[in-house]
């Protein structure tokens, strides 16, 4: 094959649109080698993706066939927000196998790395540094149609020499108004690499809510206009499961399609039981994340 399948998917909610993407992927990808397969792995199904989510926070949001539950998505809205941003490792010590990002440090640290005061005895940001997420925000409240509110990931300086770089590569912001005047806010969100199967609902859900509760929920304070989620585009130039996993995908979407409705398959994030779930998951996940530090400390 010449050329990598480029694949467009449009459908209403998140659930809907995650099981077309894969659909998709599964019945027209291709085969791909990738540096991370294990000897005798299967190749990846791989292409490039462009997938939208007209109404981002709809119902049936929440697809079951995705290899996580109700913590680990609230666990990763919460890193989303930086509550993991001090696990990243300090840039300059080749000691240090900590995390080399987060996005949320990325985004709102921008530039920034760390290296060890001696007579404070702690690591302090050095270099220069860019809070993208109060520039954007304070962009879109005076200037909601303006093109320029966008926010980057990727650090060539650093990333094109490490193990694992940042999958997201940019988050791009625009507001329509409609006549009634609410704020609609439209967001591109641009992955290189992007798990379809492991991570990518994950993924969705978390910038979903990070759109939500960072971003449309902050230019709604400073405006006093209502503002709320218009569509999403997510943009993925490698879309792939890796080849271990295609059987569990298998299993546990593809060869349930014809027998299980969408209702079945998928729940509703505005349920109560849902709600109850996703929130009281919080205290669970902090008290994780602080045990962990007392164990790396």
């Amino acid at each position: 094959m010449q050329n990598i399948p480029v694949l467009t998917v449009s459908e209403r909610t998140l659930a809907e649109a995650y099981e077309s993407a894969l659909l998709r992927l599964y019945n027209e990808g291709t085969r791909f080698e990738t540096q991370y397969d294990k000897p005798g792995d299967p190749k990846s199904l791989d292409c490039t993706m462009n997938m939208t989510v007209l109404e981002p926070e709809s119902d049936p949001m929440i697809h079951q066939a995705f290899p996580g539950g109700i913590d680990e998505l609230k666990e990763y809205v919460l890193e989303l927000k930086g509550y993991k941003d001090h696990w990243v490792k300090n840039m300059n010590d080749p000691k240090d196998t900590r995390w080399e990002y987060t996005y949320h440090g990325r985004l709102q640290r921008y530039g920034s790395w760390k290296e060890m005061d001696k007579g404070k005895n702690e690591r302090v940001d050095v270099g220069f540094q860019i809070d993208q997420i109060e520039h954007v925000i304070q962009k879109l409240v005076d200037q909601p149609f303006t093109r320029q509110a966008q926010m980057i990931t990727w650090m060539p300086n650093h990333d094109l020499e490490v193990y694992d770089p940042p999958c997201l590569q940019s988050i791009w912001y625009r507001i329509m108004e409609d006549e009634e005047g609410v704020r609609w806010l439209n967001s591109n969100i641009r992955f290189r690499s992007n798990d379809a199967w492991g991570a990518s609902f994950m993924n969705m859900f978390g910038f979903i809510r990070f759109n939500r509760e960072i971003i449309a929920d902050e230019i709604a304070l400073r405006s006093g206009k209502t503002v709320k989620l218009g569509r999403l585009n997510w943009q993925a130039d490698s879309y792939h499961i890796y080849g271990r996993d295609i059987k569990q995908a298998k299993e546990m979407l593809f060869d349930r399609l014809d027998s299980m409705s969408l209702e079945e398959r998928t729940f509703n994030f505005k349920d109560e039981f849902i709600q109850m779930m996703y929130n009281e998951a919080e205290e669970r996940i902090i008290m994780k994340i602080r045990q962990y530090d007392e164990q790396h400390s």
